[in-house]
């Protein structure tokens, strides 16, 4: 029996909570392989929209912070804080009602919720494998969390590039594992 996305999410940031707790100061740094962010900056990018993206699945509105995300530093306690909004969007997101109808992320724009919801768990998990390859840390995700992701970054892959959010597809093969399926289309190299 195949799962439903409010049931896949906590194996969405479940690992992601484990890489987290495993950075270390001195790797604040890196590189990861999201080219706009060292790990400084993707862990600060994760905390400044997870409000945001949390208060969609209860169908609010939560505006991000007025000062730009590259003005605003990480805070010193940023690991306890971002572990704490990544159980925070597990319990809204697991809740089935947070997938149905329509619902904002942190702007006037309607969208569907279940669109919205896919796009949360794959930044999670995309976001999850940067801060893991970034800092020497290996993740790993449910098959049918992967397969759920694949599926829904496939579908809105070329509305992400438009947007900017991903960059030039990198060709990955059809038989490789479905984790690098996922990168590859979102602009990543998984053999970098």
């Amino acid at each position: 029996m195949r799962m439903s996305p409010d049931q896949l999410f906590p194996y969405a940031t479940g690992p992601v909570i484990d890489v987290v707790n495993g950075i270390k100061p001195d790797q604040l740094g890196e590189q990861t392989p999201c080219s706009d962010f060292d790990v400084s900056r993707l862990l600060n990018h994760l905390l400044y929209w997870g409000p945001s993206l949390e208060g969609a699945a209860r169908k609010e509105t939560v505006p991000p912070p007025v000062t730009p995300e590259s003005e605003v530093d990480i805070p010193d306690d940023w690991q306890p804080k971002l572990v704490a909004q990544l159980a925070k969007l597990t319990e809204s997101w697991s809740d089935p009602a947070a997938w149905e109808g329509t619902t904002h992320m942190g702007g006037p724009t309607e969208l569907p919720a279940a669109m919205v919801g896919g796009m949360v768990t794959g930044e999670i998990v995309v976001h999850g494998s940067d801060l893991a390859r970034a800092t020497g840390q290996s993740i790993e995700f449910s098959e049918d969390l992967l397969a759920y992701v694949h599926k829904e970054v496939e579908s809105g892959a070329e509305w992400g590039r438009d947007m900017g959010v991903y960059g030039p597809e990198v060709p990955v093969p059809a038989d490789a594992p479905l984790l690098d399926r996922i990168l590859g289309l979102t602009g990543r190299d998984p053999n970098s």
